[in-house]
């Protein structure tokens, strides 16, 4: 009886052992990191009715292009400049640019040193909200 239990622990160890030895680990994106963003984007409100844009540059001095297209890949506006960490760019775009109100643009960050690029799209809706409050005075 003891022969036999340890002949299956023997067989469990070795099963164990084979068992860790021949796993890995899979990951779902194929291990790829993600890189770190090189800038940021976002609106910082409205100019005459103009929608205004600010460009933030993080971490890497380059030169950039910045391209800003419309659904049917119209080039609204296209530039290229120098930019050092911590620099910021304000874009506005003209409305009259823009043939629909509800139409999405998209812009392109180009880094002309890494290649690399990071794209962002533009959702414009435009509301129009009426609320009516009433209060009991006395």
């Amino acid at each position: 009886m003891k022969t036999e239990l340890r002949n299956f622990s023997k067989l469990a160890i070795v099963a164990l052992a084979l068992t860790v030895a021949f796993t890995t680990t899979v990951l779902a994106n194929g291990g790829e990191k993600e890189k770190p963003a090189t800038t940021t984007f976002k609106f910082i409100g409205n100019i005459e009715n103009q929608p205004v844009f600010e460009l933030n540059l993080i971490s890497v001095d380059d030169e950039y292009t910045v391209s800003f297209r419309d659904e049917a890949g119209n080039v609204l506006y296209n530039a290229t400049f120098k930019g050092a960490v911590g620099l910021t760019k304000k874009f506005l775009l003209k409305s009259s640019d823009i043939s629909d109100a509800e139409e999405n643009l998209s812009v392109i960050i180009k880094s002309k040193k890494t290649g690399s690029y990071e794209a962002y799209t533009i959702n414009r809706k435009h509301t129009f909200l009426e609320e009516t409050v009433i209060n009991k005075v006395k």
